[in-house]
């Protein structure tokens, strides 16, 4: 009886996943992904060719599912904020692998095009809220995007010095402190 090799790859893309956010793509051992999968790393090479595609592999179904989860509201970008740190507490791969991306690749190669992809239509859903006036149309799509994002980011991504001090705050105190302060920024 034959596997199923739709299970094996997701199993693959899953281990890949947690091995790629504790050590990046440089630090990431084959060997590792597919003893985690409980598979083989002639299967990794024949579902991804390379450790590199299986990095973007295990990346893309990341963020595929951060945007399922967490889709913009360009009405409620405080909202928005807070369902994506929701997803950074939930998963806190994402922001890992996002890191080692940035680090280890830097822009030496084009950025995944789903994210890309992504980026593009919710720049797209503010303009149309702006063009509409329900934005203020003071800033460009891009700084009120990037504002947003990375408010979203900030406890998960919080430097080594302020990371001590944040287990005072429960994480619905985070969430609303986040939520408010992107209200506050967009004057709503």
């Amino acid at each position: 009886m034959r596997g199923d090799s739709g299970a094996t790859r997701r199993r693959l893309i899953e281990a890949a996943i947690a091995e790629f956010a504790a050590f990046g793509i440089a630090g990431a051992r084959v060997d590792r992904i597919a003893a985690a999968a409980k598979s083989n790393k002639a299967q990794i090479y024949q579902y991804f060719g390379n450790k590199d595609r299986l990095f973007d592999a295990a990346f893309n179904a990341l963020v595929v599912t951060a945007v399922h989860e967490a889709p913009i509201d360009p009405l409620d970008l405080p909202e928005y904020a807070g369902r994506l740190f929701d997803g950074y507490e939930t998963r806190p791969e994402l922001l890992r692998m996002a890191t080692w991306y940035r680090l280890e690749r830097g822009g030496a190669t084009p950025p995944p095009q789903p994210v890309v992809d992504n980026i593009r239509d919710k720049l797209d859903a503010v303009a149309a809220a702006q063009a509409r006036g329900d934005l203020p149309r003071d800033d460009d799509p891009v700084t009120i995007l990037g504002l947003v994002l990375h408010l979203a980011q900030l406890w998960s991504s919080a430097s080594p010095e302020l990371a001590v001090f944040v287990p005072r705050l429960s994480r619905a105190q985070r969430r609303a402190a986040l939520v408010d302060a992107v209200r506050r920024v967009l004057t709503y």
